[in-house]
């Protein structure tokens, strides 16, 4: 099912071009399908927009817009443990996010000079939410709550209608819990593009947000700079990195949480002990019989799964920060001694008893999170991807004239002399 590797520098390279290989080609033809549905939404907006609805989900739905009756129809019909579930949840999530706030300054100088910086909530932001039988309430949570925190004026979400028509009622429970404002039973590149672009129903969007298929993350990635996004994701991934002290239970139980996500999903075992590796694969074998996603996981681990065994704790560090995986599980003798050695992870999970789903559903930490690597360099959703800033300046006429001569050197220097006349005319008599 899952293959023990020996770590000796060349295996860990070849198992990182194999998952790289997972999400660095689109194939041509999704790219061209998807450019080609921007194109028709863009031109003839809700004619077109409708006429793909129907083509990829069978019919239209019984509404493109939800009406805000259904939705409150849907929160009071619910489960109440389900909606204390969420309520909790967003509690936790709410908590954690307000702390990322940040503020306006301004800055006066005793010259007279004013420098400060305005910062402000996005106008409106679009949520993607997949539905139907991948239905994932949680998505909502983790975009709509920071986006009111940042001071969003009105959130738009877009889901694929279930296959009556029909919005899914547990959606529309978490999307009236958030204040989301307006709800879409739209799927696909074609919701992505009357986010960017604007119909005659959709409202266009500043940003859009949230997990899809490989058409809805093409039809973000094509839209970059029509709109601003939160990500390409790829596909998910865990890495746990374990010593002799960790229950081989637990750790095959994590690795299997995202193993069914997807079969191109990535479940990584790290660890010092041999013992330990062994009876992993004992456990993934003994665990995933009574798993309602047995196939998925069985071919997830066995085609992009790996467990290495590292010689030294120093090395399996520095492989999991090779990796930069989107989970990372820290299930050592002393994990919280590992934070500050743990450099590139989208979210670390310490000890035994945080496992990755706390994260997904319930701890607060955002769960759309960096994937393919790319946890080097960009972060977690946050706060900040709903804000934008403004800076702005104000010199009196003594601040400037002693800026002068320095500002004009340096206009000059770049043979920018419209910039060096703009400070010159201001000071001749």
């Amino acid at each position: 099912m899952i293959e023990i590797i020996k770590a000796d520098g060349t295996a860990e390279q070849n198992y990182m071009k194999l998952l790289k290989s997972r999400s660095t080609q689109v194939s041509k033809t999704v790219t061209e399908s998807v450019s080609k549905i921007l194109e028709d939404v863009r031109e003839q907006g809700d004619r077109a927009l409708l006429a793909y609805t129907e083509k990829f989900d069978g019919k239209l739905p019984k509404f493109i817009e939800v009406p805000r009756e259904e939705i409150n129809d849907a929160l009071s019909e619910a489960d109440e443990d389900y909606v204390n579930a969420l309520l909790n949840a967003i509690e936790n999530i709410s908590d954690f996010h307000n702390r990322q706030k940040q503020q306006s300054f301004i800055n006066p100088k005793q010259n007279g000079v004013i420098l400060g910086q305005r910062i402000r909530g996005l106008k409106r932001v679009g949520i993607y939410v997949p539905g139907g039988t991948a239905a994932y309430p949680s998505s909502v949570l983790m975009n709509a709550v920071p986006a009111k925190i940042a001071g969003v004026e009105e959130i738009v979400m877009v889901t694929p209608p279930l296959s009556d028509g029909t919005a899914n009622p547990d959606i529309l429970v978490a999307a009236a819990l958030c204040g989301v404002d307006r709800v879409f039973l739209l799927g696909g590149a074609q919701a992505v593009a009357a986010l960017a672009y604007g119909t005659e129903s959709v409202p266009k969007v500043d940003k859009i947000v949230g997990p899809g298929n490989i058409y809805v993350a093409t039809a973000k990635k094509l839209l970059y700079g029509t709109v601003d996004i939160d990500m390409i994701a790829g596909p998910s991934e865990i890495l746990i990195l374990a010593d002799e002290t960790a229950p081989a239970s637990y750790v095959a139980a994590d690795l299997m949480s995202q193993a069914e996500h997807d079969v191109l999903a990535s479940a990584i075992l790290v660890t010092t002990s041999e013992k330990l590796a062994k009876e992993t694969v004992k456990e993934l074998e003994r665990q995933v019989k009574e798993l309602s996603r047995k196939e998925i996981i069985e071919r997830s681990l066995r085609d992009f799964g790996a467990v290495f065994v590292c010689e030294q704790v120093d090395y399996a560090v520095e492989l999991a920060n090779e990796f930069a995986p989107e989970h990372l599980e820290v299930m050592m003798q002393n994990p919280m001694e590992y934070i500050g050695r743990l450099d590139n992870a989208g979210s670390v999970f310490l000890g035994n008893y945080a496992p990755e789903p706390l994260g997904d559903y319930f701890a607060g930490p955002n769960h759309v999170l960096p994937t393919s690597g790319t946890a080097r360099f960009f972060s977690p959703l946050s706060v900040d991807a709903f804000i934008k800033k403004s800076s702005y300046i104000y010199y009196t006429e003594d601040a400037l004239r002693e800026a002068h001569d320095d500002i004009v050197l340096l206009a000059n220097k770049e043979g920018l002399t419209a910039h060096a006349n703009s400070i010159i005319v201001r000071y001749q008599d």
